[in-house]
C-alpha cells in the first residue's frame, strides 16, 4: 500500500507524456496531395510499393532506376492505377546522376516535396569471398547516392520551407550480419548520416526518416547478388526473407514507411524481430556477438573453387529455392516488377 501512490502518479505521468507525444506527431503531419515524390530504386520491389503507396495518397510520383525497361513497366503499372507518376532513368552511383535526379524533377515540377533513397544492392556470402569492389559498390549505393540527392534537395526544399527525406537503411545497419558485411558497412554509413544530418536539418522543417526493416517479403532476392556457394547461399536467405515467422509483407512495410514520412518520424525500425534484435544488442552487445557467431557457423562454409564470382538468385536456383519455403516471396516478385530482373554480372 505504501507504494501505491507514486505508483499511480508514475503510471498517470507515462500516459500523460504517451498522449502528448500522440498529440505533437499529429501535429507534425503533413498530406501528400499535390506534392511531389522522387523514390529512387523505384522500378520493383520496396521502391514500386512505396511509389503505389504515396501514389494512392495524391503524390505525384517520380521513380528513378537504371534499368528503362523496368521503369516503363512500373510507370504503366502505377499510370493503371491512375497515380500521376513519370521516371527517370539514372544511376544513383554516379553523382553527375545522383543530383541530375534532383534538378530534371524540379525542371519538370518546379518542386520536390519528398526524398526516398531506397536504391539498393546486396552480395551474399562469406567475408573471404568479398573483393573491394564489393564494399565501393555498396559504400556507392547505400552512402554516396543518397549523400548527393539529399545535397542537391535540401535548397529546393528550404525554399518551400521544408520537406521529407526517407532514408532506406536496414537491420543491417544497425546490426552487423555475417556473410552481409559489405551490405552492412554501407548501410551503417547511411544510417549514421542520416540520424546526424536528421538533427541539423530539423530548424529547416526538413525531416529525415531513417528506416531500418527487417527481412521484408518483396521478392528481392531473386535479384541479389551471392558469393561463395551459391545456391545454398540463395537457399538460406531467400527461404529466411519469405518465411511469415521471419519476415513482413512488403506492402505492410511500405504502408509504415509512408506513414512514418507523413508524421515526420526520425526513425523506423520494422518487424518485432528487428525491433528485439536492436534492443538486445544494446542490452547485451556480447551475448549477441556470440550468438551471432554460432549463427555464422551454420551458414555455407566458403566455396573451393568460384566462390569470388557473383551470381544473381535466379541464377542460383535448388530443390530448396525456390520451392513450397520460398512460394510467398515468389508472388511477391510477381507483384513487384521483379521477375524480368538484369542476369548479367
Amino acid at each position: 500500500m505504501t507504494f501505491k501512490g507514486p505508483a499511480l502518479s508514475a503510471g498517470g505521468l507515462l500516459l500523460g507524456a504517451t498522449v502528448l507525444a500522440r498529440v505533437i506527431r499529429g501535429r507534425r503531419a503533413i498530406r501528400f496531395e499535390g506534392r511531389v515524390a522522387v523514390i529512387t530504386g523505384g522500378s520493383r520491389g520496396l521502391g514500386l510499393l512505396i511509389a503505389r503507396e504515396l501514389g494512392r495518397l495524391g503524390a505525384t510520383v517520380v521513380i528513378v532506376a537504371r534499368q528503362e525497361s523496368e521503369l516503363t513497366r512500373a510507370l504503366h503499372d502505377l499510370r493503371s492505377e491512375g497515380i500521376h507518376a513519370w521516371m527517370l532513368v539514372a544511376d544513383i552511383r554516379v553523382p553527375e546522376d545522383a543530383q541530375r535526379i534532383v534538378a530534371d524533377t524540379v525542371a519538370r515540377y518546379g518542386r520536390i516535396d519528398v526524398l526516398v533513397n531506397n536504391a539498393g544492392t546486396i552480395v551474399v556470402g562469406p567475408l573471404e569471398h568479398m573483393t573491394v569492389a564489393d564494399f565501393e559498390d555498396g559504400m556507392a549505393t547505400h552512402f554516396w547516392g543518397p549523400f548527393h540527392t539529399i545535397r542537391a534537395a535540401i535548397p529546393h526544399m528550404r525554399r518551400r520551407g521544408g520537406g521529407r527525406i526517407v532514408n532506406i537503411s536496414s537491420i543491417g545497419g544497425k546490426l552487423g550480419t555475417p556473410h552481409l558485411v559489405p551490405y552492412c558497412a554501407s548501410k551503417f554509413a547511411l544510417t549514421g548520416f542520416s540520424a546526424a544530418a536528421s538533427a541539423e536539418l530539423a530548424r529547416d522543417g526538413i525531416a529525415i526518416t531513417t528506416v531500418c526493416p527487417g527481412l521484408m517479403r518483396t521478392g528481392s532476392p531473386i535479384n541479389a547478388w551471392f558469393k561463395g556457394r551459391h545456391r545454398q547461399e540463395f537457399a538460406w536467405f531467400a527461404i529466411a526473407d519469405a518465411l511469415p515467422l521471419f519476415s513482413i509483407d512488403g506492402r505492410r512495410a511500405a504502408a509504415q514507411i509512408v506513414d512514418a514520412a507523413r508524421h515526420g518520424d526520425a526513425d523506423l525500425v520494422i518487424t518485432w524481430q528487428a525491433k528485439l534484435a536492436v534492443r538486445a544488442a544494446a542490452i547485451a552487445p556480447n551475448t549477441v556477438a556470440r550468438a551471432l557467431s554460432v549463427v555464422n557457423r551454420l551458414l555455407p562454409a566458403p566455396a573451393a573453387k568460384g566462390g569470388d564470382r557473383r551470381q544473381r538468385g535466379r541464377q542460383s536456383s535448388s530443390i530448396w529455392a525456390p520451392s513450397i519455403l520460398t512460394r510467398l516471396n515468389e508472388r511477391a516478385a510477381a507483384e513487384n516488377n521483379q521477375l524480368t530482373g538484369p542476369v548479367s554480372t
